[in-house]
């Protein structure tokens, strides 16, 4: 399973408070914290943890079925700059981050090994329509004819026919950003 999350993070500057009493306890662990603190960036550390963990969380939850909220249960360690690790329960999620000025985004994947995965940064208001048109390019199946389903805990689907497309998806947006990620059933 593939999940992804992205933080705009000029709109994380004017809207979240991370420095407000509690806020980081509820959030983070303490060894996380303690990073947080001692990074030249804190603000930056926050909202990196922050998409790791989500985006970690979105991938458990596909397979899982079960919603929750429990960001201080997933436990986020970097092993370099834009790699890292997120570890829930018996689970471990491997996190690739891209950030720039602009957003922070995160892919988690349940497997170190290389994964042929899609993913792209575009906006919210074209996200859905954006990745049908890479599904269309990687499957070579109409774009008209590719439909969007959800499961019971909301995490998408697409279809063709009867015909499952992307064994795992994760779509995010926030701010002036969207994200996706997914994988293929199978090779076209």
């Amino acid at each position: 399973m593939i999940g992804n999350d992205i933080v705009d993070l000029n709109l994380a500057r004017t809207q979240s408070n991370w420095k407000k009493r509690g806020f980081l306890e509820r959030q983070f662990t303490k060894k996380e914290q303690e990073e947080i603190f001692k990074s030249e960036n804190p603000f930056l550390k926050v909202w990196l943890f922050w998409s790791m963990k989500e985006s970690a969380y979105k991938s458990y939850t596909q397979q899982h079925k079960k919603r929750f909220f429990a960001p201080q249960k997933f436990e986020c360690t970097l092993t370099e700059d834009a790699l890292g690790t997120v570890i829930f329960d018996d689970n471990i999620f491997y996190t690739t981050t891209f950030f720039n000025t602009f957003y922070i985004h995160s892919i988690a994947k349940e497997t170190p090994k290389e994964l042929i995965f899609f993913s792209a940064i575009v906006s919210p208001i074209t996200l859905d329509r954006d990745l049908k048109r890479k599904l269309t390019e990687k499957s070579g199946i109409s774009f008209e004819k590719i439909e969007k389903r959800k499961s019971s805990i909301g995490a998408p689907s697409f279809y063709h026919q009867e015909k499952l497309l992307t064994s795992s998806c994760s779509i995010s947006h926030h701010g002036n950003y969207g994200a996706f990620a997914f994988t293929l059933e199978n090779e076209y």
